[in-house]
Formats: C-alpha cells, sequence, structure tokens
C-alpha cells in the first residue's frame, strides 16, 4: 500500500481548456452536427457546468448522439485526429512533470475528471496516468454507447463516491493515505478537495480562488 494518494482534475487543471467542450467544437469542425445548433447547445451546458447546476444526464445524452449515429472505428479515428490536432500540442511540460513527480515519489494517482471516458481515456494514457476515474458511458450490445451513464457520474459529490469505489476495488480507504493530494481549478470540485489533506486549486476558477485565499489552500497556475 502507498502512503499517499494524488487525484488530478483533467480539465483547466492539467489542461489550459475544457476537454469535453473542445470535443463538442471539434465534431462541429467535422461536420457530424448543425454547427450552430450544436454549439449553442453545446455552450448553453458548459456554462451550467460552470455554474455547478449541470444536468450531467441530459449532457450525456446530448454529447454522445453524434457517436451513436457513427460506427465505432470511426468515432475512434476521428478521436486519434482529435488528439493529435487538439489535446497532445497543448499537453505542457509542468503539468507532465507535477505528474511524474507524484508517480516517483510512489503516491497512488489517478485522474478524476466530470468528462467521459471515450473522450478522457487517451487523454490519460498521453499524460502516463493509468487510473481513471471518469463518467462511464453505458454500453449496450456489441459496445455500443446508448446516451446513459453507467453507474454514479463523477461529478460534484459524485466524485467522491468513485474515488471512494475505486479504492475499495484496490482494499484501501481514504484513511490508509498519510497524504492526499487533490489538484483542481473548479469550485465544483470542493467536495473532493474537502477529503484532501493537501488540496492545490490549480489554474483556479475565481470563485474557487476566494474559497482557497480564505482557507489557506496553495494556489498553482501551470499555464502563466
Amino acid at each position: 500500500m502507498t502512503k499517499n494518494l494524488c487525484l488530478f482534475d483533467l480539465d483547466d487543471t492539467l489542461l489550459p481548456f475544457d476537454s469535453d467542450h473542445a470535443w463538442g467544437e471539434f465534431i462541429v469542425r467535422l461536420g457530424w452536427v448543425d454547427g450552430a445548433e450544436f454549439r449553442r447547445r453545446n455552450d448553453e451546458f458548459f456554462e451550467h457546468y460552470k455554474a455547478g447546476t449541470l444536468d450531467i444526464a441530459s449532457y450525456i445524452a446530448f454529447a454522445t448522439e453524434p457517436l451513436r449515429a457513427r460506427a465505432a472505428a470511426e468515432a475512434d479515428a476521428a478521436h486519434e485526429r482529435f488528439m493529435r490536432e487538439v489535446i497532445v500540442p497543448t499537453l505542457s511540460e509542468r503539468a507532465r512533470s507535477l505528474v511524474r513527480e507524484h508517480q516517483q515519489r510512489g503516491d497512488a494517482v489517478a485522474l478524476v475528471t466530470a468528462t467521459n471516458d471515450f473522450v478522457t481515456a487517451p487523454i490519460a494514457q498521453a499524460f502516463g496516468i493509468e487510473h481513471l476515474i471518469a463518467v462511464r458511458l453505458e454500453r449496450g450490445p456489441g459496445g455500443t454507447i446508448t446516451g446513459r451513464i453507467d453507474g454514479v457520474p463523477s461529478y460534484r459529490e459524485g466524485k467522491v463516491t468513485r474515488v471512494q469505489e475505486w479504492l475499495a476495488d484496490r482494499g484501501a480507504s481514504w484513511r490508509d493515505f498519510e497524504r492526499i493530494s487533490v489538484y483542481s481549478d473548479s469550485l465544483n470540485d470542493l467536495p473532493l478537495l474537502e477529503r484532501a489533506t493537501d488540496p492545490v486549486a490549480t489554474n483556479p476558477s475565481p470563485a474557487l480562488e476566494a474559497v482557497a485565499r480564505e482557507r489557506g489552500w496553495r494556489i498553482l497556475n501551470l499555464f502563466t
């Protein structure tokens, strides 16, 4: 059992933007959707996410509709292009070094994100993070995406629940770790940050920065 646990948020934390929203913009560029209408709804959901009022089940149904209309091979090929053109060029050495630092210490490291596993699994691999806790897309016969969420979504309080489930699967619990580091930019992750011995407001939103300053939490800016 490792002594320390390190949990990273992804969007606007290790990445300088939101990968879920960027994927939506990318499929607009591919011509998979009606650009104006999809962008309007995607932006609307994104604003609800930032405000902490997102209906995540409705969002997943919306966001996966273009994937459900295409064969898995076409979707996977599009994601490979998304990684090449959008994600990989933005992987900063500071963010990668931070991940490696915790790995080299021997910490148990996981990426904990409210973005779905289709979008984020290759991104976790790009960072060299083995353990991904993301919104699991329900899969039907043959692995087809149904548009529903499998289990508890890793969003707000659900991140705490999903981490607890992950730890339990490893025969562990929160109390088994001497130190728990959590890195996030968003007030949505306050329930998870409050579980940490070492919460780090990372590229924080104004709302999270205000909380971090009030509570004396470390503030880290990876992209400035």
